[in-house]
């Protein structure tokens, strides 16, 4: 028996089409891009219960999808006083609430946050909600760093992370994410010349030559 009825919008926004899911009463639960739709199913089901949800087009713009739009635009607050209703556990959701309260424009560590939840050394379960934060940019998992401030990974894509930093204006932490990726666009080069039998300088390697004996 379905126990929820949600609503769910398809966005265009510059980093990719987003899949917008509201309740009855327009609050937002969850929020992704549309290349990983199964990972958004995958996270409404761990939260409400499998075949618990139906989802349905709504028929006009809720205020999130508007929030949101304005978001892109460049009024970054707009996204700040709309409601998000999630499940998981009590932890997940001190840790999604603790999020929201990272300023735009700012990054926070991982172990910093979990020392401002009062659990200093819960940091790799601190990782762990952040990855499983079922509403993108609204509960803003992207502005979470690493201990060395590497970028680390994200659901959406580092790219997808560097944009919406951009847009917030992290300068310092868009020039370590650049360098970040510069550098495993190298390292992938590399790789793919060693593949093709070259050397790290671009030179192919010589490879001997056979000669076959003069007949007699």
């Amino acid at each position: 028996m379905t126990d929820y009825r949600f609503f769910v919008e398809r966005v265009r926004t510059p980093t990719g089409t987003m899949l917008l899911v509201t309740d009855d009463q327009g609050d937002l639960r969850a929020l992704d891009w549309d290349d990983h739709a199964a990972r958004m199913h995958r996270l409404l089901r761990l939260h409400y219960g499998d075949g618990r949800t139906r989802l349905e087009m709504r028929p006009g713009a809720s205020d999130a999808r508007c929030a949101l739009e304005a978001y892109y635009g460049g009024a970054l607050s707009a996204i700040d006083a709309l409601t998000v209703k999630t499940g998981g556990t009590d932890f997940q959701r001190q840790v999604w609430a603790a999020l929201r309260a990272i300023p735009v424009g700012e990054t926070m560590t991982y172990g910093r946050l979990a020392a401002q939840l009062g659990r200093p050394r819960a940091v790799r379960a601190v990782g762990l909600a952040n990855g499983a934060n079922p509403i993108a940019i609204v509960v803003p998992c992207h502005r979470v760093v690493g201990a060395s401030g590497s970028l680390t990974g994200y659901g959406g894509g580092l790219e997808r992370k560097r944009w919406l930093l951009q847009h917030e204006g992290s300068s310092r932490e868009i020039m370590a994410l650049s360098a970040q990726l510069r550098d495993e666009k190298e390292g992938q080069d590399r790789a793919d010349d060693a593949e093709r039998g070259k050397t790290d300088d671009g030179v192919v390697e010589a490879r001997p030559v056979v000669q076959q004996a003069a007949r007699p």
